[in-house]
């Protein structure tokens, strides 16, 4: 058998489709004539055929028109049947957002799925404040899902925008864009009455609609981010607000607001920030370790950017613990600063807290809830399940100004509004760290202190006392178990979980650089790289990436201690260390969580 070779030639293709247009731009060998609004475009029916399936089935075998010298399109305009009949002939589609619209209706109705797929790129690359409303209703209308999903995700992110200056588009926005964009989780810088009352105008602008459609508009609002003394004004701004799925979904959210401290533990879509739920919280901490601040820092990692939230802290705060349950945050215990006055002289004075602070970002708002049952400073929290977890930790004596180590732990039951005792440690413990794992508690290193110590207890020889011990607390079991102890005895250092593991980071005392990884299963401890320049005293968060953020701190520099402005970023699967950005000021002492916050 003879051998052969098959070439392929690509300019082939591309003549093929010149010579075509030349014999139309000619008007030689034209066998068709299109018409759409009084104009006439000479056209060859094989390639029209072969490029439609339209005009496939419009000159088929058994069709009228397959042997008609003229066809009448009067759906289309010329405009966008030219636009069409260039880009068949040349592979080149002219599209402008004037000439959008009709080149799309024309693309869709000729059923030239390439040219409707450019159209379609073009709503999602050129979308903006200005034309995301209209270009929502053109996706919608086409059922172009891409472009529409992406054109609903830009009215959510520029809504600000858009009630401002052009509500009348919103007002004229079709019905799933709508209820998309109040689906949405994030709508930044929008308080939830705005959206109810757009809600409420857009019914207005395009009602009456049927119950079960205007239900399902409505529905779609967060109610419990609304004020109580504002929802009655609101459920009689429009009939639509007083069908009986409107009025149980309100009495549900009126419910809600009496929970009082039960609140966390009774979230629902209905009472959750429409925020970013990784913006990081910096609570307390300040310039000098002596005099925190009250201000609180969000961090958008994002962005990564700082900005100064408008409420403060309650308290004047050090050696305090954060945590963030059901969006709310709660500020647990530490040494309350306060100014005093001393033999006619100014001083500062140093008071050990048992009292517990709530924070509803919602609302702006703080309640001082239940407070523990022992004063704690220099301790840790964990939350398992809801529950908030107090660990250990110390207190000054006021009569005697002594320092008092306890192992007791107590957790805050949100449903009684009380804090229960748990399982004691074997043996007190302060300035030690924990985090959770498979919803076990892990708690490690600290000073192993005793029941009553002097004040000047907590010294620079301590560090030869911290302790390599890691004990977990199997909730079920309701004991302390020993586990395999860090290769470093570790004081007022951090534990994070990431990716199924445990990481015990830097610390107060040398080598204080080290950080080591704790596989469960095992029961063993893994010396990992070292950061260069370590530091303590500077809060840490745990990303839902795995990554761990570590934030300003203490050092030595020249054998002086400097606090920093550093924000670091542990990528944990690398094993690497980086500076991401830096603090807008010098900051000690802060304690971090995640928070869903507004703009």
């Amino acid at each position: 058998m003879d051998t052969y070779s098959l070439l392929y030639s690509s300019s082939q293709r591309t003549g093929l489709l010149s010579g075509f247009q030349r014999l139309r731009s000619q008007r030689k060998m034209c066998d068709v004539v299109l018409e759409a609004g009084g104009v006439s475009f000479p056209c060859h029916r094989a390639l029209l055929a072969s490029s439609s399936e339209y005009f496939w089935a419009l000159f088929g075998e058994t069709t009228v028109e397959r042997l008609a010298d003229s066809i009448s399109l009067p759906a289309l305009t010329p405009e966008g049947l030219e636009a069409i009949l260039d880009f068949l002939y040349s592979g080149w589609l002219s599209v402008s957002p004037p000439t959008l619209p009709v080149v799309l209706e024309a693309a869709r109705y000729l059923q030239v799925e390439p040219a409707v797929s450019i159209c379609e790129q073009f709503i999602t690359d050129g979308l903006s404040a200005e034309n995301c409303c209209c270009y929502a209703n053109l996706a919608e209308h086409y059922a172009l899902a891409d472009a529409l999903e992406a054109a609903n995700q830009t009215i959510a992110m520029e809504m600000g925008m858009l009630l401002q200056e052009s509500r009348d588009d919103l007002l004229r926005l079709n019905i799933q864009s709508l209820m998309a964009v109040l689906d949405a989780d994030e709508i930044p810088g929008i308080k939830e009455v705005q959206l109810i009352k757009l809600a409420l105008d857009w019914l207005n602008e395009n009602g009456p609609l049927p119950l079960l459609k205007s239900n399902l508009l409505l529905s779609r609002l967060r109610f419990g981010l609304v004020a109580p003394s504002d929802l009655a004004d609101l459920s009689r701004a429009h009939k639509a607000m007083a069908t009986p799925l409107i009025r149980s979904q309100l009495t549900r959210v009126l419910e809600y607001h009496e929970l009082g401290s039960a609140q966390p533990i009774r979230q629902s879509r209905q009472t959750t920030l429409r925020a970013s739920p990784n913006r990081v919280l910096l609570v307390g901490g300040g310039s000098s370790p002596d005099w925190p601040e009250q201000q609180m820092l969000a961090f958008d990692t994002r962005s990564r950017k700082f900005s100064s939230l408008c409420s403060s802290l309650p308290l004047r705060l050090r050696n305090h613990c954060v945590c963030s349950v059901g969006g709310f945050l709660f500020v647990i215990g530490g040494e309350q600063v306060k100014d005093g006055e001393e033999d006619g002289k100014k001083s500062v004075t140093v008071e050990t807290s048992n009292q517990v602070w709530r924070y509803d970002p919602r609302f702006n708002c703080w309640v001082k809830v239940e407070s523990m049952l022992e004063r704690r400073a220099q301790f840790t929290c964990c939350v398992v399940e809801d529950v908030i977890y107090a660990i250990g930790g110390r207190h000054t004596r006021k009569d005697t100004n002594t320092q008092t180590s306890v192992a007791s732990v107590e957790f805050y039951d949100m449903a009684s509004a009380a804090w229960r005792r748990g399982a004691t440690m074997p043996r007190p413990l302060y300035g030690h760290a924990s985090t959770v794992l498979d919803n076990n508690i892990y708690v490690s290193g600290g000073l192993p202190g005793n029941n009553h110590e002097s004040n000047q207890s907590q010294n620079q020889g301590d560090h030869r006392e911290s302790s390599r011990e890691v004990m977990s607390w199997d909730l079920k079991g309701r004991a302390w178990e020993k586990r395999a102890s860090m290769s470093i005895a570790r004081f007022s250092h951090r534990l994070a979980t990431a990716h199924g593991h445990i990481y015990a980071l830097l610390g107060m005392y040398e080598p204080f650089c080290d950080i080591e990884r704790y596989d469960s299963q095992a029961d063993h401890w893994t010396r990992l790289r070292p950061l260069l320049i370590g530091s303590y005293n500077y809060g840490m968060v745990s990303m839902p990436s795995g990554n761990l953020l570590a934030f300003g701190g203490r050092r030595w520099s020249d054998g002086q201690e400097v606090i920093v402005k550093s924000v670091l970023e542990y990528d944990t699967r690398r094993d690497r260390w980086r500076e991401i950005c830096q603090l807008p000021r010098p900051l000690t002492g802060t304690e971090c969580t995640l928070l869903p916050l507004p703009d």
